[in-house]
C-alpha cells in the first residue's frame, strides 16, 4: 500500500538508498537506514553482515543499537527511514526500542521478486506491517515509496 509521503519524507529516503550504495559499495548488502529524532538529530546506519561477520548486522538493527542511548521520549518521536521494508528481525528491534514511525522505499515483496535465497537460505516473508499488527502498541508505517533507485540499488547484486 503505497502512502502519500511529504518531500521531507523521500528526501530521507534517498538518502537511505545512498547509504545503501554505500553498504554495497564496500561488500555489504545493499541496505541503508537512518533516524531522525524530534530536535533534527540524524543517525545513519548501514547494512554489515558480511564486513561485519555478523547475519543481524542488517541496516536496521545496526540503527536501533545506535539509537539504543536515547530515551524513551525522544524514540516515541522519532522516524526511521529505510531503503527497503524491515524484515520480520529488524522490525522486531524496531518494536522493542520504541520508535514510533518507519517509512520505507522498496517492498519486502518486490525485495522477495528479486532474492531467491541468500546463501542458500530463502526470503522470509513476513511483512513490516504484519509483525507489528502482533505487538501491543501503534506504530505508523508509510511505504512502500515509488523510488526507482531503491530497486536500482539492488539490480545485479543478488544474481
Amino acid at each position: 500500500m503505497i502512502m502519500t509521503m511529504s518531500d521531507t519524507d523521500l528526501e530521507f529516503l534517498e538518502r537511505a538508498v545512498a547509504l545503501a550504495w554505500e553498504a554495497r559499495e564496500r561488500g555489504d548488502h545493499p541496505f541503508g537506514a537512518l533516524l531522525l529524532t524530534p530536535d533534527g538529530t540524524v543517525l545513519e546506519a548501514r547494512n554489515s553482515v558480511v564486513t561485519g561477520s555478523d547475519p543481524t548486522g542488517h541496516a536496521e538493527t545496526n540503527l536501533v543499537r545506535l539509537a539504543g542511548s536515547l530515551d524513551r521520549a525522544t524514540l516515541a518521536g522519532s522516524v526511521l527511514y529505510t531503503s527497503t521494508e524491515p524484515c520480520a528481525m529488524c522490525s522486531g528491534a524496531i518494536y522493542w526500542s520504541g520508535i514510533a514511525r518507519v517509512v520505507f522505499a522498496l517492498s519486502e515483496a518486490d525485495l522477495a521478486g528479486m532474492v531467491e535465497e541468500e546463501e542458500g537460505i530463502p526470503p522470509l516473508r513476513l511483512p513490516t506491517r504484519e509483525v507489528f499488527a502482533h505487538g501491543g502498541r501503534e506504530i505508523v508505517v508509510d511505504g512502500p515509496a515509488p523510488l526507482p533507485s531503491a530497486t536500482e540499488v539492488h539490480a545485479g547484486f543478488w544474481d
